[in-house]
């Protein structure tokens, strides 16, 4: 027997043993990864309440102070601007920073800015804190940090861990707006601002749970057989984010992406998270039976949003992102027309709706992983995910305006149903030069 051969025999053997190690320390991995994914999910849950709860203070605002639904409109579009725009900068800050650090910061600034609200008595206050501190707070712990949590930490049902944390923005509106709705109605709107700001502050010792990477504590992804070791580059957040930005300029795809994921925010967010409870309000339905309906659909985009990243490992994610939008602009059409029905004709509407509500995440996420590999993923999606609350925006600012010069909603959800069906037509293009035309 040769010298050579007894060599390559040695090392597949010693291929094998690392690869059984690395089997067995994957599946110590299991809790690990998850206590990282819940303590992810606990801190989106309340980042979610808090950007929702202007949602509920529209009202009395307008009762205390006099400011026009134009003028609190504004307010909120400036939040949900910076939302969407801190994502790219977030995902950055939080590979060169780590997601402990990153994470603990935004949770102690939204604590500042909402519990400062409740000394505002001038709209310019409101502008500064509701706007700019809480909506940059709640910009780091977007959608981008379940986008980058899921990419290192998971190989195995990747997908379908993006959706549960995905769903958990639509978990925080199922704990927390029923809940601020009854307070809002029966000890002041300034018992919101308490409630969510000692929330934030909890969510700070639950970033102490968060790691950075498998690789930190030598182990690889879960699902995974591998360690995947990580060189940090040095390299400034904002310069990092702003090539990222450069690189989706010239990408077709990203302006695809882009463009039908702010139709995404403007029928989101931005216009039934922000205005569903006035309308029903204008509709003479109760502030809390209205935030009981955007609780429902909370509860079943739970279930629509698990569902979709579960869909997102096993079906062409196009197809997923055609059928959400498309459904998406027929409910928006149809929701004007059920207020004459009262609380029938609407949960009609928030079952149906809320089955699609951000159901459209995880697909978009595998589509941008596609189009600019997984290392740039949490990137890059920062940035269409910027586009989104980019409309979510520019529909809370108009439909506010809307409703002030007409005094009703139809226009603005008329519109948002067409805009959605655009979106739908728009799907089969993406990543058209690797797939073709998905018809």
């Amino acid at each position: 027997m040769s010298k050579s051969f007894l060599v390559l025999f040695f090392k597949k053997e010693q291929k094998k043993k690392d690869s059984s190690f690395l089997k067995k320390r994957s599946k110590k991995l299991l809790p690990v990864a998850f206590v990282v994914a819940g303590a992810a999910f606990c801190v989106l849950l309340v980042g979610a309440g808090v950007r929702a709860a202007p949602g509920v203070l529209i009202v009395p605002l307008e009762r205390e102070f006099g400011w026009s639904d134009a003028t609190i409109s504004g307010a909120i579009a400036i939040n949900i601007a910076l939302y969407g725009l801190m994502g790219p900068f977030a995902a950055a800050l939080m590979e060169r920073f780590g997601l402990r650090r990153t994470v603990g910061a935004a949770m102690a600034l939204l604590a500042v800015g909402v519990g400062l609200t409740v000394l505002m008595r001038h709209a310019w206050q409101m502008m500064l804190l509701w706007g700019v501190l809480v909506g940059g707070g709640t910009g780091m712990v977007a959608m981008v940090l379940g986008a980058t949590v899921a990419n290192r930490w998971f190989t195995r049902g990747r997908g379908l861990v993006l959706g549960l944390l995905t769903a958990s923005s639509a978990t925080g509106q199922l704990v927390f707006l029923p809940l601020l709705a009854s307070l809002a109605e029966h000890h002041g709107w300034r018992a919101v601002s308490f409630t969510m700001a000692a929330a934030a502050a909890a969510m700070v010792g639950v970033a102490l749970l968060l790691r950075d990477r498998p690789s930190d504590l030598d182990l690889p992804p879960y699902g995974g057989t591998a360690i995947e070791p990580y060189r940090p580059s040095g390299e400034n957040p904002a310069l990092r984010a702003l090539r990222g930005l450069r690189t989706g300029v010239g990408n077709a795809d990203f302006w695809r992406l882009s463009g039908t994921f702010f139709i995404c925010g403007a029928s989101t967010n931005g216009l039934i998270g922000t205005h569903l409870i006035p309308a029903c309000i204008d509709a003479g339905i109760p502030a809390v039976h209205a935030a009981g309906l955007l609780a429902v659909m909370g509860i079943f985009d739970f279930f629509g949003t698990t569902g979709s990243g579960w869909l997102t490992d096993r079906v062409d994610s196009r197809k997923l992102l055609f059928w959400y939008y498309a459904l998406r602009g027929l409910s928006l059409i149809y929701l004007p027309f059920s207020f004459g029905n009262s609380l029938y004709g609407l949960s009609i509407f928030a079952v149906f709706y809320g089955l699609d509500w951000i159901a459209t995440v995880p697909p978009t996420v595998r589509l941008a992983e596609q189009a600019f590999g997984r290392g740039n993923a949490a990137l890059m999606f920062g940035w269409i995910a910027a586009a989104h609350q980019l409309g979510g925006a520019a529909a809370a600012w108009a439909a506010g305006l809307v409703r002030t010069e007409t005094g009703t909603y139809l226009t603005a959800f008329i519109s948002a149903g067409l805009a959605c069906l655009i979106a739908a037509g728009l799907v089969p293009f993406i990543g058209i030069r690797k797939k073709g035309l998905l018809f």
